[in-house]
């Protein structure tokens, strides 16, 4: 990735960095490198005076570890705001959906979003592919993702790598271009340093 291809306006956009996908009832993750490439592309952008717009799920079922004011809402370590970083609360999938998050952005200028967290297959494909749609080039940063293994509906399981490949796989056919973390980190390096 180029300088030329990364708009200095371009969003960063962490999903769902949230400490509740650290324990029951959720399996366990198998990105052992999502919060140290999570972070490294905050240090990045911030180091670049680049906007962020974080966005923050807040659930609406009962007994959800996800609710707002329930230990599992917080962001995981290092990932909450800073400054005047606005954070966006959504209930559903998508980041775009009951959330003024479209708005923030237009008003922004933006037509490049930069997105990662958690989930691979869920919150963060889901609001991938409405930012697709809403006309936005739309980056993915896959190895600052993470996702969990799930039931294949037959009694067996799906590992969570494979569903992370598929989804990445699935994104980069239609609605985003798929980079990783040094990659982006490596753009955002002002060119002296280079």
């Amino acid at each position: 990735m180029t300088k030329q291809r990364l708009p200095d306006n371009a969003v960063l956009i962490p999903i769902d960095m949230q400490q509740a996908f650290d324990a029951a009832p959720w399996p366990p993750r198998w990105n052992a490198d999502v919060d140290d490439n999570g972070r490294a592309l905050l240090a990045a952008w911030r180091a670049g005076r680049r906007p962020i717009i974080h966005v923050r799920h807040d659930s609406v079922a009962p007994g959800s570890t996800l609710a707002r004011g329930a230990p599992g809402n917080a962001p995981r370590p290092g990932f909450a705001p800073e400054g005047d970083e606005p954070l966006v609360s959504k209930s559903v999938n998508a980041a775009f959906i009951g959330t003024d998050l479209d708005l923030r952005l237009r008003r922004l200028g933006v037509d490049t979003i930069v997105l990662f967290g958690i989930s691979t297959d869920m919150c963060v494909s889901t609001s991938v592919r409405v930012g697709a749609n809403l006309g936005y080039r739309v980056i993915l940063v896959e190895d600052a993702c993470d996702c969990f293994d799930q039931p294949d509906g037959a009694g067996g399981t799906i590992a969570a790598p494979d569903i992370h490949r598929a989804h990445v796989a699935t994104l980069r056919a239609e609605f985003a271009e798929v980079t990783t973390t040094a990659e982006i980190v490596s753009a955002l390096r002002p060119a002296s340093a280079a």
